[in-house]
């Protein structure tokens, strides 16, 4: 009994060294795999914390970053504490972890990223739409949309700003390239027309102009013509203005000079 006692302690010996040989090997090989990635894709950067009172612009926003964007005016480069370009994805925290930045980085130069709130809500997105275009959209705290930027060539073409209540503030296209405008309006925060300024003829560069008073009675209206040769818009044809009574008094122009009788 005691040789199966003592045959049984050996085997059960050799099966637990067995084991952790295999947990040994185990280990090694994750360490070797995580070494291995590491080398391959470089070290995983560990989060930049920020204070969010230096950080977050009461107007603003969070616009340190832009500087790091090309497409949108940037001319700086991110370097790691290498002091070599930043490459892939990157994420700066506030000092409570939350995150404030995440962004993929080329060269130095963000590509695509967002910026939050410390309540989560997103603050601004960029994206690339194509070789030509970008998209940048800001947003309030409450995570309603603040704007709506699209880039073609580095340039706005297309803008759009609202009110805290979701009601268009300011909106404007221009053709792509920027030589002139498609139309451009504002509206009070309750949704009543400020100045309506829109082409009606493409070929000729023509354009309708309404303004309007603060109740939205129509203060003026008449055409407009784009001038190249100075880069200005100028009246040109019937012009109409009101008094706040509704009284019009009529104007004939051309080329932005007023014909007198």
């Amino acid at each position: 009994m005691n040789g199966d006692f003592f045959l049984y302690s050996h085997n059960k010996s050799k099966q637990n060294t067995h084991l952790m040989k295999k947990l040994l090997l185990l280990f090694l090989l994750t360490i070797s795999i995580k070494l291995s990635f590491a080398q391959f894709f470089g070290q995983i950067p560990v989060p930049v914390k920020y204070n969010e009172a230096k950080v977050v612009d009461p107007t603003y926003g969070i616009t340190m970053y832009e500087k790091l964007n090309f497409y949108t005016g940037g001319d700086s480069v991110r370097n790691d504490k290498k002091g070599y370009a930043c490459q892939g994805w990157l994420e700066d925290v506030y000092e409570t972890g939350q995150s404030l930045h995440k962004g993929f980085y080329e060269d130095g130069h963000l590509k695509i990223y967002k910026n939050f709130y410390s309540n989560g809500n997103a603050e601004r997105s960029f994206k690339q739409l194509d070789f030509k275009r970008s998209n940048l959209q800001l947003f309030y705290s409450d995570g309603k949309i603040k704007s709506d930027i699209t880039f073609y060539d580095g340039s706005e073409q297309v803008w759009t700003d609202y009110y805290p209540n979701g009601q268009v503030e300011y909106t404007e296209e221009n053709s792509k390239s920027m030589e002139y405008l498609i139309f451009r309006k504002s509206y009070t925060e309750d949704g009543k027309p400020q100045e309506i300024f829109e082409m009606i003829d493409p070929k000729k560069k023509r354009y309708s102009k309404k303004e309007y008073y603060e109740n939205g009675n129509i203060k003026a209206e008449g055409t407009m013509i784009f001038n190249p040769a100075v880069t200005d818009y100028q009246k040109d044809g019937e012009w109409k203005e009101y008094d706040e009574r509704g009284k019009v008094t009529q104007q004939k122009w051309v080329k932005g000079e007023e014909v007198t009788n």
